[in-house]
């Protein structure tokens, strides 16, 4: 049986607290039709940037209300008058340019401040750069990490990358176009010439995914220049190396004096990713064929 969500009532008043409110990363449709009910009933948006607000309200065609700049260098000002709002019972929204708020967004102080005092902090899903882009990068998407933007400078992002390197799992950056391509040269250096997409302008009528080896995508960059737009890089996970069976012979040789076959191979099973047959097999033969 389906469950069927009712509209909204126009006259029902919205719970007071911060609403977390992800907006277009591009196309101005993306945006889901519970963000607009809220968008249209609180009484201020804290936005990062108060004219692309109103321009999104303007598409809308939502009367704008109180639009209250929020941004990295005026957060500080704002959010006092943010937090005297939510303590007077107001609905307020926080909205950022593009995308999820709080994700390499202004807004993070803002909702420790007012969990920290008590208020309700209701996020509202929807679009987001970094998910989009792992979507359609064809990378392992199970475990990823989102590492936000390298730093701009050459040691201080290769140092950044370092931290990274033993990360399981598909990596997600934000990167400015004009550093586009050493970016993905000491990414090539430090995790290795991984597969990678690099998406640009998601969403919007320009939309373009590149991808293959860091190397490949830096030395394209490099010769064409730096693209236009919005870029997002996914990074696929560490190579891995197939085991030999000498690796796998010698940790059994380490473990066999002191224990079982049984438990030996139990061990390497788990810490090499073996059956637990096949390592059980190995430790035997060594066994039947050593002085151990």
């Amino acid at each position: 049986m389906a469950v069927v969500t009712p509209l909204p009532d126009p006259e029902k008043k919205l719970a007071p607290g911060l609403y977390i409110v992800s907006t277009p990363i591009g196309n101005s449709r993306d945006i889901t039709l519970r963000a607009l009910d809220v968008l249209s009933s609180v009484t201020a948006i804290a936005a990062e940037d108060t004219r692309v607000a109103r321009r999104l309200l303007d598409i809308h065609g939502i009367k704008p209300p109180k639009l209250i700049r929020h941004d990295e260098h005026g957060a500080e000002r704002s959010r006092p008058e943010i937090m005297a709002r939510l303590q007077a019972g107001e609905a307020i929204a926080l909205a950022t340019d593009a995308g999820t708020p709080l994700v390499s967004d202004p807004g993070y102080r803002l909702v420790v401040g007012a969990l920290a005092a008590g208020h309700k902090v209701i996020p509202l899903p929807g679009p987001s750069a970094a998910l989009a882009a792992l979507t359609l990068a064809g990378l392992p998407s199970d475990k990823f990490l989102f590492a936000g933007f390298l730093p701009p400078k050459t040691g201080q992002r290769i140092r950044a990358l370092n931290e990274l390197t033993d990360v399981k799992a598909t990596l997600i950056f934000f990167e400015g176009v004009s550093r586009l391509a050493p970016a993905l040269s000491d990414m090539a250096k430090v995790l290795g010439d991984r597969q990678a997409c690099v998406a640009r302008e998601l969403t919007k009528l320009y939309e373009e995914s590149r991808r293959g080896s860091l190397i490949e995508l830096s030395q394209h960059y490099d010769h064409a220049g730096p693209p236009k737009g919005e870029v997002t890089i996914v990074v696929g996970p560490p190579i891995e190396q197939p085991l030999s069976v000498e690796d796998i012979d010698n940790r059994l040789l380490q473990l066999l004096p002191e224990m079982s076959v049984k438990d030996a191979a139990k061990i390497v099973s788990e810490e090499l990713g073996l059956p637990r047959s096949d390592a059980y097999a190995r430790a035997l033969n060594l066994k039947d064929n050593s002085p151990i």
